[in-house]
């Protein structure tokens, strides 16, 4: 008897397993959805293939039509899959993936290359040329939110007692650029002014440390040494700006237009100044600090020579909202930073890549495309690329050197005054000081003017103001 139950039992069981999962299968009614970490799970299954996520990123997330976007090979299957969520697997290695979040900012190296020619396709001499940069121009004044330019600020600059070394001075200088907002950095000069110097602008990238970093005050000292003003700023809620601001601002977009117009500030007050030449300032800064190198030359002629380090790239747009927030790659029916570099033109360029990050490829084509613009020009000696396979994403050593020498090649400055007795370049004569000695403010912001802007929600009301928006 209790046999006969027990198969009785058994028979309901298998009898509801088979209904529910009747009535429990895909269909259209339930867009035959599935849950992201069940299609990741059956990919690396079918593929045979790792792929590495993390809980955060998978949860709560689901995929409409699962099965309907798997094709013969993975990484098809897992682009159909991933670009509606706004997700992307990076390849690490021969059927290894890594799960991230869609990057509008990165391309294939392919697309980039396709892209840079189809936008070269518009132009073919230097009249059609020039055509094209009066129109990125415009619209990338307009992109920033920055046509017209808000009214300057009536203040005179902040500027900290002069400290003197080993032939060069350093004063740290506030620029007020909007009411209540203020731009910080240091000023190097050399020891003995005689006459009209070059000036070169400075801008910090998203290293640690910010302007503080002991390769930035090498550099900056060093051009000081060579006989040319350099200045050495913080970047948008980085460095002495987090005094006003929170990091997070930082990957606002509006971070792009602010810092746009602190250089413009930072120009107009450099060429105030009665020992700048005006017809040799220029502007070198690396990674993030190079995107704003290239747009803020494409924006103001005033700069005279240009230098992005470990930057500029046909497939790379710059990963940080202070370099791609606001729409300036939308400008002219479509831009990259290729073509923002070629707006230099003819003005001294030189680009500086290397062989571990996105600027890996330069040599293959972004820059013979840069050359074909010189070229409009017959200038095509102005522009140069030292690429170093070897090394990586920073603003080391050789990267330096190499701007010593073009900077001084071009602005005519001694290069022997920072050379030893062999001939090498000699950066060891630099005093790298103190984070706090270079503050403006104080060692606890305590002399942060009291009618300074705090906070992002400030900011922008005092920003709509002065451009109406």
């Amino acid at each position: 008897m209790a046999m006969k139950k027990n198969r009785i039992v058994v028979l309901v069981v298998c009898f509801t397993l088979l209904f529910l999962g009747t009535y429990a299968q895909q269909t259209t009614d339930g867009l035959y959805k599935k849950t992201l970490k069940e299609v990741l799970d059956e990919i690396q299954e079918k593929y045979h293939v790792k792929i590495k996520y993390t809980t955060e990123m998978v949860k709560d997330k689901w995929v409409n039509y699962a099965e309907w976007r798997f094709r013969p090979n993975v990484d098809t299957t897992l682009s159909n899959v991933l670009t509606p969520l706004d997700l992307k697997v990076n390849k690490e290695g021969s059927g290894r993936y890594k799960l991230k979040e869609y990057e509008y900012y990165r391309w294939a190296v392919n697309d980039g290359w396709k892209e840079l020619d189809r936008i070269a396709s518009q132009y073919h001499d230097k009249e059609s040329w020039e055509q094209r940069k009066v129109l990125l121009k415009q619209q990338l004044y307009k992109a920033l939110k920055l046509s017209p330019l808000p009214v300057k600020p009536a203040s005179k600059p902040i500027i900290t007692p002069q400290r003197v070394f080993d032939g060069y001075t350093v004063q740290n200088i506030a620029i007020e650029i909007l009411p209540g907002l203020y731009i910080n950095g240091s000023l190097y000069r050399p020891l003995k002014i005689k006459g009209k110097i070059p000036a070169i602008l400075s801008p910090d990238g998203h290293w640690e440390h910010q302007r503080y970093r002991a390769d930035c005050q090498i550099r900056c000292a060093t051009l000081a040494r060579m006989g040319a003003m350099a200045y050495s700023y913080d970047l948008f809620a980085w460095g002495e700006s987090l005094l006003q601001f929170k990091e997070e601002d930082h990957r606002r977009s509006l971070a792009q237009t602010i810092q746009a117009l602190g250089a413009v500030r930072i120009l107009d007050y450099l060429l105030s100044l009665k020992e700048t030449d005006p017809a040799r300032v220029g502007i070198s800064g690396g990674s993030g600090g190079g995107s704003h190198t290239v747009l803020m030359t494409a924006l103001d002629d005033r700069i005279k020579l240009s230098a992005p380090v470990v930057s500029v790239s046909s497939y790379f747009y710059g990963g940080c909202p202070c370099e791609s927030g606001m729409p300036i790659h939308q400008c002219g029916g479509g831009t990259d930073n290729v073509e923002l570099a070629a707006m230099a033109a003819p003005r001294p360029q030189l680009l500086i890549s290397d062989g571990q990050d996105w600027t890996a490829n330069m040599p293959e084509h972004d820059f013979p495309y840069l050359k074909k613009i010189y070229g409009y020009y017959n200038t095509e000696n102005m522009v140069e690329n030292v690429h170093l396979p070897a090394e990586g994403h920073d603003f080391g050593p050789s990267k330096r050197y190499a701007l010593y020498q073009f900077i001084a090649k071009n602005f005519h400055l001694n290069i022997n005054s920072i050379e030893d007795g062999n001939g090498k370049i000699d950066e060891s004569k630099v005093t790298i000081e103190k984070e706090p000695a270079m503050y403006v403010f104080g060692d606890k912001g305590e002399k942060l003017p009291a009618g300074a802007i705090k906070g992002f929600d400030q900011l922008q009301k005092v920003f709509s103001a002065a451009t109406k928006q």
